[in-house]
C-alpha cells in the first residue's frame, strides 16, 4: 500500500480574524469551509485549499483567542511548505514585502524557498512546483499562474527520526529521494504533497499551541482503503483510534515513536457534501449531533468578515 501524500495539516492559531486575512487575502488560498471543532464545539474550525479543497491543498485551523503561545520542534511538523507555480517565485518576494511579512530565502534539495512565519508563529515555506493544476481561485491580485497550488510537503521534527523515516517508507510506502548532512527527503506519487523532510538534528521537545501544527493527515482513497490502513497501521506496532466521521472525510489518528501525530483521512466526500461548489466556506456549517445548539454556538464565536475571491 502506498499513500498518495498529505491530506491536510491542521494547526493551532490565535485571533480568527488574523487567520482569515493572512491565508484569505495575503496568502490567496481558498476558504472552503466553516464550521466548529467537533471536540470544542465552541470554538471554529477554518478549512483553506484550492478552489475545491482538494487532498493535498487542505490546510486547517483551530483558532483560539488568546491561547498561549506554542513552540516549535520535536515531535511536531516543524513547517508547512506549499507548491507556487513555476515562474511565481518574484511575484512572491514582491508580495510578501508589499504585505510587510518578514521572510528569508533558502536553498533545499536544490530548491529555492521563501521562508517566513504566519502572524501566530507557524513556520512556512513557498517553493516553485510544475506539478499538479494551477488552483482556479483568485483574490487582491493573485491570479491563477501565481496562486499557491496546494502543499509541496513538510518538514518533521521526531523524537525518533529514524523511526518516523521507517513509518513513511514501511507503513505508508514513500521512497527515500534525496540526503544531506542533516536531512532526508522522501517522496509520495500524489500532485501534491509529496514530499516530506525529517531532520536529523536535535531538536527541543514542542509545546503544544498557538503557532504549533496539531497533526499531519494523510490520504487514503475511501473508507474501506482506511481500514486497510489501520490494520498496516497495527502491524507497524502502532496504535490507531476508532474510525471518527469528520463529515467531509472519515478519520483514524495514531502518533508514531516519535510523538508526531498522525490522521489517515478519505478523500471522500469532500466538502460539497452540505454546501455548493461556488458557495463554499460562506455558511457556518455544523455536525447533525451541534443543529439543536446552533444558536447558541453562533452566540459563542467570535464575528468575522470572510475573504472574498472568485472562481475562474
Amino acid at each position: 500500500m502506498k499513500t498518495k501524500g498529505i491530506h491536510h495539516i491542521s494547526a493551532m492559531v490565535g485571533n480568527p480574524q488574523e487567520n482569515l486575512d493572512f491565508y484569505g487575502t495575503t496568502l490567496g488560498l481558498r476558504f472552503v469551509k466553516k464550521t466548529v471543532n467537533f471536540d470544542d464545539p465552541g470554538t471554529y474550525h477554518f478549512y483553506f485549499g484550492n478552489e475545491s479543497g482538494k487532498p493535498g491543498t487542505i490546510i486547517t485551523f483551530f483558532p483560539f483567542e488568546g491561547m498561549q503561545q506554542g513552540k516549535v520542534g520535536a515531535g511536531q511538523v516543524g513547517t508547512t511548505a506549499y507548491a507556487i507555480p513555476t515562474g511565481s517565485y518574484d511575484f512572491w518576494k514582491n508580495r510578501l514585502t508589499e504585505k510587510l511579512v518578514t521572510f528569508e530565502e533558502a536553498e533545499r534539495f536544490g530548491e529555492k524557498q521563501l521562508v517566513f512565519q504566519d502572524p501566530h508563529g507557524l513556520q512556512i515555506e513557498l517553493v516553485e512546483r510544475s506539478k499538479g493544476p494551477n488552483s482556479r481561485f483568485e483574490i487582491d491580485g493573485i491570479s491563477t499562474d501565481v496562486a499557491i497550488k496546494g502543499f509541496a510537503g513538510a518538514t518533521l521534527l521526531s523524537r525518533d527520526p529514524a523511526d518516523t523515516a521507517r513509518l513513511l517508507t514501511e507503513a505508508f510506502g514513500l521512497t527515500i529521494a534525496k540526503r544531506s548532512e542533516t536531512m532526508d527527503r522522501y517522496t509520495a506519487e500524489g500532485e501534491f504533497g509529496n514530499t516530506i523532510d525529517i531532520l536529523h538534528a536535535n531538536v527541543p521537545v514542542g509545546r503544544p499551541g498557538a503557532g504549533t501544527v496539531h497533526h499531519i493527515a494523510w490520504r487514503a482513497d475511501d473508507q474501506t482503503q482506511q481500514l486497510d490502513w489501520m490494520k498496516q497501521i497495527n502491524a507497524f506496532g502502532l496504535m490507531t483510534t476508532e474510525v471518527k466521521d469528520r463529515n467531509y472525510f472519515t478519520s483514524i489518528y495514531f502518533h508514531d515513536r516519535g510523538r508526531i501525530l498522525h490522521e489517515i483521512a478519505t478523500d471522500n466526500p469532500g466538502f460539497t457534501v452540505d454546501e455548493a461548489f461556488e458557495l463554499l466556506g460562506e455558511d457556518l456549517k455544523l455536525p447533525e449531533q451541534f443543529e439543536a445548539h446552533r444558536a447558541t454556538i453562533e452566540g459563542h464565536v467570535a464575528p468575522i468578515t470572510l475573504p472574498k475571491g472568485r472562481l475562474v
